[in-house]
C-alpha cells in the first residue's frame, strides 16, 4: 500500500494527522467510536452508520480480511473509516482480500496511524461532533464544513424495498418495515421457520397489513428518532399497533414504536456502539445481565415513560434498552448475531 498523509480536523479545530488508505480523499461526518474487537466488517456494512465516521477503538484492525459472508449488507453505509493500526497480511483462510482493498473497492476514506485514544476520549468528554478527513492541510474551510455538516433523510437512503422477500416457505409469515434493517436479520427469521416480506420507510400500513403477517418486525436503522422526515413513518406504525398484530421493534424501531406510543426520546452524550455493551433483563429473564451488539446515540427517555413497561436497561448508564407492550415488544440492541445470548428476543416475538 501506497501510503499518503492524510489529517482529521475536528469541529472544535482538533487536528489528527496520520496516514490514508483504501479511497484516496476527502470525507466529512459525525464522528462515532464502536468498541468491539472484532466484527469490523459487520460495522462498515451496517446502514446504521450511514453519514458518519467509524473510529475503531480496538487498535488491530483488518487481520481476518474481508469476509463477504459475514457482512450486513452489499454497500458500506459510514463515510469514512479510522483505525490505529491496520494489517495488510490478513491472515485468516476465509479471507477474500484486505481491508484496504475492499474500501477502495467501495470510495471509502480511511485513516490509520492516528491516536485514537485521544480520539475516544475527546469525544466521551464533549459528546459526539463532526469531523472532516483531507489529504491537504487543514484549512478554516475544513473546519467550517465539519461544523455545518448535517445528517438528513438517513432512514430514506438506506431503506430496502422487496429485499429478501419471501425468502422461504416457512410457517410463519412476518412483514419487516426495513428501515435500514441488516441481512443478520432475515437470516435469524429464516432459521425461526419464518417467511419474510420487506417494505420500505415509506410503506402504508395498509401495504403491511394486506400481505395478512403473523408479525411485523419494524428494523433498525439509521439517523435522530425525532427527524421530522420520520414523522409520517409515525403515523404508519400507530396503525400497525391499532391492527393487533404482533410487532416487534428493533433499534430505531424500537425507538419509533416507543414515540408511537406517546414517548419521547433523547440523544445520547456519545451514544452506545460496540458487541459488548451489557444490559439488565427486567422482564424475560429477571436480573440477568447479557453482552449485547448495539449501535445508536438515541434512547427512549425514562421519565416519558408512565408505566413498567421497560424490559431492559443498560448496566453503564441506566438507559431504557427495551419496552414490553404485551402483544408486541421492542428491544435497543441487536438480538440477531449467529451467537447472541440476546437472540431469545426473536423466539419470544415468534411465540406470540
Amino acid at each position: 500500500m501506497s501510503s499518503k498523509t492524510a489529517h482529521l480536523i475536528l469541529q472544535d479545530g482538533t487536528v489528527f494527522t496520520g496516514e490514508s488508505f483504501g479511497a484516496i480523499g476527502e470525507a466529512t461526518g459525525e464522528i462515532v467510536f464502536t468498541t468491539g474487537v472484532t466484527g469490523y466488517l459487520e460495522t462498515l456494512t451496517d446502514p446504521n452508520y450511514y453519514g458518519q465516521i467509524i473510529v475503531q477503538t480496538f487498535p488491530l484492525i483488518g487481520n481476518y480480511g474481508v469476509i463477504s459472508a459475514d457482512l450486513e449488507s452489499c454497500d458500506v453505509h459510514a463515510n469514512a473509516y479510522i483505525v490505529k493500526h491496520l494489517c495488510q497480511e490478513p491472515s485468516n483462510f476465509r479471507s477474500e482480500g484486505s481491508l484496504d482493498f475492499f474500501l477502495k473497492q467501495h470510495g471509502i476514506v480511511g485513516l490509520s496511524g492516528i491516536d485514537t485514544r485521544k480520539l475516544t476520549k475527546i469525544i466521551r468528554n464533549n459528546g459526539v461532533m463532526n469531523g472532516r478527513i483531507t489529504t491537504s492541510l487543514p484549512s478554516d474551510a475544513d473546519k467550517q464544513g465539519a461544523v455545518d455538516y448535517r445528517i438528513n433523510n438517513a432512514v430514506a437512503a438506506v431503506s430496502r424495498d422487496g429485499f429478501a422477500a419471501n425468502t422461504s416457505d416457512g410457517k410463519h409469515r412476518i412483514a419487516v418495515l426495513d428501515l435500514g434493517a441488516k441481512s443478520s436479520l432475515y437470516k435469524a427469521l429464516q432459521t425461526r421457520d419464518c417467511r419474510t416480506s420487506s417494505f420500505t420507510y415509506n410503506a402504508s400500513a395498509d401495504d403491511i397489513l394486506g400481505v395478512n403477517p403473523d408479525g411485523i418486525v419494524i428494523s433498525g436503522g439509521p439517523g435522530n428518532p425525532a427527524d421530522p422526515a420520520n414523522a409520517p413513518i409515525v403515523e404508519q406504525i400507530k396503525k400497525l399497533v391499532a391492527s393487533d398484530k404482533p410487532i416487534l421493534g428493533i433499534g430505531l424501531g424500537h425507538q419509533l414504536l416507543a414515540v408511537a406510543h406517546g414517548y419521547t426520546t433523547e440523544a445520547l452524550p456519545f451514544g452506545h456502539r460496540g458487541s459488548n455493551q451489557p444490559v439488565k433483563d427486567l422482564a424475560y429473564n429477571k436480573g440477568r445481565v447479557y453482552m449485547s451488539a448495539q449501535n445508536h446515540g438515541y434512547t427512549v427517555v425514562a421519565d416519558s415513560i408512565k408505566d413498567k413497561r421497560v424490559s431492559f436497561v443498560n448496566v453503564n448508564d441506566g438507559a431504557c434498552e427495551g419496552l414490553d407492550y404485551g402483544t408486541s415488544m421492542s428491544v435497543q440492541f441487536n438480538p440477531c448475531g449467529e451467537f447472541a445470548d440476546t437472540s431469545f428476543i426473536l423466539d419470544e416475538f415468534v411465540k406470540k
